[in-house]
């Protein structure tokens, strides 16, 4: 697949072959489901329990006479109507780990690339290099690109993969732009949002990635 590369001036910059294995997948809403949700279960934090009458280090005395004391007959201090007693029908240890198999990962992530690629959402830019880490520049230069209202930029500016440091920063305070290294791109955000912005460098460092590892985080 080709696609035109642009600059962020909005000028033609050639042309990049753009490799089928990776962004000519035929997508399927299951395993591009699949993913999703392994993805948003995998962000869940731990559930803290509350410690119930069981859990409480208490004693279990009976700490008054069955009959004269004036009170309710309790058998001890656990009981949760009582100060520092358990938890009645308490909050229980919910642990979100799922497993998802490395293959369906690296699968749904090439269809995620290749749907926004079949779709016309993909946009492949040259560089990222701002003269200046101005919002105002930035802003001017993206409505001629015409990203639409919600764009996520991937970038590989340097060795480790990193974005353009003037960029992210240009971009910060732009409503609707998400900017991510390479090493980041996942199914989620490329699905979040309607424009998927690659530059040659993020091209050549995922076509790589799927090359060495299969793809999967």
């Amino acid at each position: 697949m080709k696609l035109k590369v642009q600059t962020l001036d909005a000028k033609a910059k050639g042309d990049i072959d753009l490799n089928d294995a990776v962004f000519g997948v035929e997508p399927r809403a299951d395993i591009l489901h699949r993913v999703v949700t392994w993805q948003r279960e995998k962000a869940r934090g731990t559930a803290r329990p509350t410690r119930e009458r069981s859990d409480v280090a208490r004693t279990g005395k009976k700490f008054g006479k069955q009959k004269g004391g004036g009170t309710a007959r309790h058998g001890n201090r656990r009981a949760p109507i009582f100060i520092g007693g358990g938890k009645a029908h308490g909050a229980r240890l919910r642990d979100f780990n799922p497993s998802l198999n490395k293959k369906v990962r690296a699968l749904g992530l090439k269809m995620a690339l290749s749907s926004k690629a079949m779709g016309g959402s993909l946009v492949v830019l040259e560089d990222l290099d701002v003269k200046d880490a101005k919002t105002k520049l930035l802003i001017a230069q993206i409505g001629k690109l015409g990203f639409g209202k919600t764009v996520l930029v991937i970038d590989a500016a340097d060795v480790d993969g990193g974005v353009n440091d003037n960029f992210r920063k240009a971009s910060a305070n732009i409503v609707g732009v998400h900017v991510l290294p390479a090493v980041g791109a996942n199914v989620y955000d490329i699905l979040k949002y309607e424009t998927l912005v690659l530059t040659r460098a993020a091209v050549e460092k995922l076509e790589a990635r799927f090359a060495l590892t299969g793809g999967a985080n």
